[in-house]
């Protein structure tokens, strides 16, 4: 079973959706755009999520009614909540909370975030975008799905994708932290993306580092959001051209 790092709108009818979002690494902030655009810094945040203690068992999912999504799962698959290797988590979401420059705006990138929906499972599970930014949601399963994205803030949307190699784009107008998306077919299949208007976010891959890039000096507070395990934040100062490294740590009783 795959997880990831690391980054939605309009109507249509019913389906489900998955694939990227934020990476490990984010482009840094460039020059090119209007308004106050922001050049891009040298500094870089580095940094592993760690979890203590003996992870809770992920629960199975019954799949016997699509045989498709189930063979690509072997030995049964299971709703990965929490990701633990070898001590570190996968699946969190880090991103720059506060201390970036007043006024300052970021060009939106070009290429697209990717929700994939494979093995009827949300690739990645934990992301985020900008704010503009093109979402392309990936049908890669032989089945129907139906993404549905539920913010507060944004527009929301639903999405039919009825068969493979099916496509949709969508994008989100404002900041917003942790919308919920799940798919209407298949109630164990859920993401989550948060929407920034800036591009210092992350995602922990399965060995729970994560990487920021195009900082100006500064002291940041960086958040780290995890589905189900809540937030941890932390103050960390970046130099000029220079990397700040960051340890985070959940646990069974974080909150």
């Amino acid at each position: 079973m795959r997880v990831a790092f690391g980054i939605v709108l309009a109507l249509t009818a019913f389906g489900c959706g998955g694939d990227n979002g934020g990476a490990s690494d984010q482009p840094a902030a460039g020059q090119e755009g209007g308004g106050a655009i922001a050049p891009a810094g040298g500094g870089t945040i580095t940094g592993t999520v760690s979890f203590t203690g003996t992870p809770p068992a992920n629960p199975t999912i019954d799949m016997s009614e699509e045989a498709a999504c189930a063979q690509k799962h072997a030995g049964g698959a299971r709703d990965p909540q929490v990701v633990v290797n070898d001590g570190k988590l996968a699946n969190v979401f880090v991103f720059v909370k506060s201390g970036l420059p007043a006024g300052q705006t970021y060009p939106v990138p070009s290429s697209a975030a990717v929700l994939d929906q494979d093995g009827c499972l949300y690739e990645p599970r934990n992301f985020g975008v900008m704010v503009g930014q093109q979402l392309e949601i990936k049908n890669s399963d032989p089945v129907l799905h139906n993404i549905k994205a539920v913010p507060t803030k944004n527009r929301g949307f639903n999405i039919s994708q009825p068969t493979e190699g099916m496509t949709t784009r969508r994008t989100f107008s404002t900041e917003e932290v942790g919308v919920p998306l799940e798919c209407n077919v298949h109630g164990w299949m859920k993401a989550s993306v948060t929407v920034l208007n800036h591009p210092f976010f992350a995602s922990t891959g399965n060995d729970g580092t994560f990487t920021i890039r195009g900082l100006p000096a500064g002291t940041y507070e960086i958040e780290a959001r995890h589905e189900t395990l809540g937030t941890r934040t932390q103050s960390v100062t970046v130099p000029e051209d220079g990397t700040a490294t960051a340890a985070i740590t959940f646990g069974a009783a974080a909150s």
